[in-house]
Order: structure tokens, then C-alpha cells, then sequence
């Protein structure tokens, strides 16, 4: 136990100062000793998910010897023999998941506790010094050791109150994505309200003056953690911010990036955009946990609302909170001759994509022209600007933004900006721009073929989408998703099947599929079409459905 780090650790939080770490979970302790290097304030040495064993936890404690860095061990579940044997070989303290009660707190907090504060055996480990401390190491663990529970179940927020209440215990983490799972939105990481559910629970840690912690998504995502008053800062884990740099190198030059799911055929491409988490094996029925709770919404773009954001720019919302979209919304952007959208910062990401005419889109003073179905997508906080240079033709974007309550702040442009290349491809950690010309291709059925825009491999940036097109006869099988969708058809007509009701759209008319709903598009006119795609989710489940779900009567409305 590194008595010093703990006393550094905690003077920080009581001084409101943010504690930055890193969550390890692959077996090098290289990747500890570099966290040590760096400075952090503290690891966590992940013996819960993955596959470390005690052998590589005690590699990675090793690193953090005589250094500033605290050091944590996630345990599995609350169990006495794993708590006492992560503090023995030296463990600054347990990250406990899956805490419900105050009375699961207290044992936690028993079983890192000598008698008779708790019921920790003595031990000549390492956190000892093999025997040679026993008595100076007892006299000072109880008072240092750390506990944290994780907070990641719908009965435990509803418990925070009693869980602040447990002696011994000063910092809390949080678990969205299971706390997602518990509130019936598996597979997302803060499905619909969640966020603000923890949030809420954030608030009532802070009033019982307590601290509490979060994994961020994003380097945009560390910085809005911090503004909502986390202090215990996750930069990310090990291995997801590898991919994260060898995903934006690789997408820098062009590369496919999509990684598939380890239980799918060799060879296989993932459809629409959903790679991990795809079930393509057709379910006799709806799974459980799935239940919509909200009708699908056709809105023609002639029936949309006309909202100018600026002189010559108007916005026609298609998706949205106006009609019970959660966290996703999308619309038409018609920008007349010279017109221009200043600059402006979201605090959620957003995806242009050109429909007609003439746009350039200019992200931190680098500007790029867009041809027909490029697209650009804009990370939260990213200064940008869209511009209609044409002085005769108005020019028309399709753009989604993964907020179904989405907000606009006016900011200052560049000094400079400078044109970009007409293949530029962005800038990595920052936009994105896919060029319809280049992007590759693939087919998940006969007849129907799709580019993915913006997804995962971007990092968790709350949605996905991307262009398909359809010829003749070309469909998807009967599906539903774990997130919703906005469908925008771009080019010809569609046929759109939810559950046995049947829609026809063209000309921008734009489904929302909501979460759970049974569907699927086919083209049965002569002529091709096309559709924008977006889900409110960067890694959704893309679930296939008996075609008998998609017909009347087999899945009624919820």
C-alpha cells in the first residue's frame, strides 16, 4: 500500500481537483509502468472483465511501486477471498462492482478491514513486506485502504441515499452501460434518460459530499465529465484507446476500419453499418427486453416545420423530440444562393451530408468542398461553418445529430482558414469527411449495398449511418434494432413495412423506426433509390426477424 499516493489522491478530491487515471486490461505491465511515466493519478487494473490473472494483476501492481499512481484492482463481485488477496499482494484499494444495498457496502468495506473493524485476515504478502511490516502496515491500512462501489444498476441509484450513508467509503463509479442494461436498454451505453438519471445520482453523492467517477467515451466527453462535476476521470481503457489510434490513423488513409464480431463467419461483412452485436440468424419472434413503447412516424418533407436559423438558411426537422425520438434527430438544411451558416459549436456530434448544389463545410479553419453524398461528420465542440457558394443555385444538406434536443452556441471564426485537398479525408481525433466517390462498398443482400459514414470505429460517438442503395427488388430481411433509426429516402421511391403497415417515401420523406419496432425497406419500382441512414447509437444491434414478424397482426403495437 502506497500510503503516500493514497494521501495525495484523496487531498486532490477534497480539493474539487479532477484525479485522471487509466483502466487497464490487457496484460502488459508496460502499459502501467507507461500510466506511471505519464503521471496519472491512478490505475485500474480490470480482474472482472477480460482475462487477466493473478499473475499479470501482480505485474501491473509491481509498476506502481514507489510512484505517485494509486492503484486499484476491480474484482469480479464481492467476494472476501478476492478482496483480501488483491490488498495482499499490494492493492491501494478495490473497485467492488455491482454494489446494491448499504448492507453489501458495509461487507465490502468489512472484508478490507483488519478486526475488529472488518474480518481482512492478516497476511505475509507483499502489502507486508512479507511479514517484516505487519505492524506498521496494519496500524495504517484501514484508515487509507480505498473502496469503491460501482453504481450500475437501477436499484442502486434508487439506494444512493443509504449507500452514502456507509462508513469508509469516499469515491463512487459509475457503470452506464450496465446501468443502461437494467433500465431495458441493453447493448447501449446511456440509453434513452439514463444520462440523466446518473446525473441525478451524481448529484446526491456530491450533497453527501462524496465523489464520484466515470469512464469518458472521448477526449470531448473527459472535458463535459469534468464541467458535470466528476472527479475520478477515466481517460479510457487500454485497449479501446489503441483502437482508437489505430483506427484514425488507419482512417486517415483510407482504410476500412470495421472490425467484425468474433462469432461471425470468416469472411463475413457486417450490414448497415452494425458490426459487433448484429444478430443475422432470423428469431421466430421479438426478443424480450425489446418491447416498443412508441409508434413509427412517417413525415413527408412538405409536412415538415420551416425553421430559419439564419437569413437564407432554413431547417426542415424530420426526426426529432416532436415526434418521440430519443437521442437522435435528423432534417433538411436548405441553404439559398451565398447563403451561410456561421460558426457554431453543438454539444453533440453532427453529420452533414450533401443532397444538392453547392456546400462547403469548414471545421476549425479548414475547409472542405463537398460533392454530391459526401459526408462530414463533427465531433461535440468542434467549431464549423456551412456555406453556399453557388450564386444562383440553392443547395440542400441532410444532417443528423445524436440529440433528440439539440442546441446551437454562436462562436468566433478563425483568423485564417485555408481549403482543403478534394479528397481530404479530415483530420483524425477531429471531423471526418467521407467521399461518396471512395467510400467502399458492401452488400448484405442481393440488391441492396451500403457505405458506412460515421460509426464506432470513430470512437463512441453516439450514432452511426451512412448512403444505400437499392435496385430493383432489392430489400432487407424483416429487423429490428436496439436504438432508433432515421431513414431518409434521397433518390426514387421505397416501401416501407412496420409490422404489416406499409409506407411509401420519396422525395426526402423521412421513417423513424423506433427502438424494437419490426421492419424493412424494399425497392419495387423500376428505377433506383437510395436512403440517408442514421441510428441513434454507434454500435447498435441490428436483429433479424422472421419475415411473419413484418406482417399485420404478428407484432401489435405496444
Amino acid at each position: 500500500m502506497k500510503v503516500s499516493a493514497i494521501r495525495k489522491f484523496r487531498q486532490k478530491l477534497a480539493a474539487d481537483q479532477p484525479v485522471y487515471g487509466l483502466w487497464v486490461t490487457l496484460e502488459s505491465a508496460t502499459i502501467t509502468e507507461m500510466a506511471v511515466a505519464l503521471g496519472l493519478d491512478w490505475v485500474v487494473i480490470d480482474a472482472e472483465h477480460g482475462h487477466l490473472d493473478w499473475h499479470d494483476i501482480l505485474e501491473h501492481l509491481r509498476a506502481t511501486v514507489r510512484s505517485d499512481t494509486t492503484a486499484l484492482v476491480r474484482v469480479t463481485e464481492l467476494n472476501i477471498g478476492q478482496i483480501k488477496r488483491a490488498l495482499d499482494i499490494g492493492a491501494d484499494g478495490v473497485i467492488v462492482p455491482w454494489i446494491e444495498t448499504a448492507d453489501q457496502l458495509r461487507q465490502a468495506v468489512s472484508f478490507s478491514r483488519y478486526p475488529p473493524a472488518g474480518v481482512r485476515g492478516m497476511g505475509g504478502e507483499r502489502a507486508t513486506c512479507w511479514g517484516r511490516c505487519l505492524p506498521e502496515h496494519a496500524a495504517e491500512a484501514d484508515e487509507h485502504v480505498l473502496v469503491v462501489p460501482i453504481i450500475e444498476t437501477v436499484r442502486a441509484g434508487k439506494n444512493i441515499d443509504e449507500l452514502c450513508r456507509v462508513d469508509g467509503v469516499d469515491l463512487f463509479q459509475f457503470g452506464p452501460a450496465d446501468y443502461s442494461s437494467t433500465a431495458g436498454f441493453k447493448g447501449q451505453w446511456e440509453g434513452p434518460g439514463v444520462a440523466e438519471q446518473l446525473l441525478v445520482i451524481k448529484n446526491s453523492i456530491r450533497r453527501a459530499g462524496k465523489h464520484c467517477g466515470v469512464l469518458a467515451t472521448s477526449n470531448e466527453n473527459l472535458a463535459q465529465r469534468r464541467e458535470q462535476g466528476f472527479q475520478f476521470l477515466g481517460l479510457g481503457m487500454d485497449a479501446s484507446l489503441l483502437l482508437r489510434s489505430v483506427t484514425g490513423a488507419l482512417g486517415s488513409v483510407g482504410r476500412d476500419t470495421a472490425i467484425a464480431a468474433s462469432l461471425a463467419p470468416a469472411g463475413a461483412k457486417p450490414a448497415s453499418g452494425e458490426a459487433a452485436g448484429t444478430v443475422s440468424q432470423p428469431l421466430p419472434r421479438r426478443p424480450a427486453g425489446f418491447e416498443p413503447n412508441r409508434a413509427e412516424v412517417v413525415t413527408p418533407r412538405s409536412a415538415a416545420r420551416r425553421i430559419e436559423l439564419e437569413r437564407g438558411v432554413v431547417f426542415q426537422p424530420l426526426v426529432g423530440a416532436h415526434n418521440q425520438a430519443r437521442d437522435l434527430t435528423t432534417g433538411i438544411v436548405t441553404f439559398m444562393p451565398g447563403a451561410q451558416l456561421s460558426y457554431h459549436t453543438h454539444p453533440h456530434g453532427e453529420a452533414v451530408t450533401l443532397l444538392a448544389g453547392d456546400v462547403e463545410v469548414e471545421v476549425d479553419g479548414r475547409r472542405y468542398c463537398l460533392s454530391q453524398f459526401d459526408n462530414v461528420y463533427i465531433p461535440p465542440g468542434r467549431p464549423h461553418l456551412a456555406f453556399n457558394p453557388s450564386g444562383s443555385k440553392p443547395a440542400t444538406v441532410h444532417i443528423a445529430m445524436n440529440s433528440h434536443e439539440p442546441s446551437t452556441t454562436l462562436v468566433p471564426a478563425p483568423a485564417a482558414s485555408r481549403m482543403m485537398p478534394d479528397d481530404a479525408g479530415g483530420v483524425s481525433g477531429a471531423e471526418r469527411v467521407s467521399r461518396h466517390a471512395s467510400t467502399p462498398w458492401y452488400e448484405p443482400n442481393s440488391g441492396a449495398r451500403f457505405q458506412d459514414y460515421f460509426n464506432s470505429d470513430l470512437g463512441s460517438v453516439g450514432m452511426s449511418g451512412g448512403y444505400g442503395e437499392f435496385t430493383h427488388g432489392g430489400r432487407l430481411p424483416c429487423h429490428l434494432h436496439d436504438f432508433d433509426e432515421s431513414i431518409t429516402i434521397v433518390t426514387g421511391t421505397a416501401t416501407c413495412v412496420v409490422e404489416g403497415r406499409r409506407y411509401s417515401l420519396s422525395d426526402c420523406a423521412t421513417a423513424l423506426a423506433p427502438r424494437g419496432r419490426c421492419h424493412y425497406f424494399i425497392n419495387q419500382t423500376d428505377r433506383p433509390m437510395a436512403m440517408i441512414w442514421v441510428y441513434a447509437g454507434d454500435l447498435p444491434q441490428r436483429i433479424v426477424l422472421s419475415q411473419k414478424c413484418c406482417e399485420p397482426g404478428s407484432c401489435p403495437l405496444g
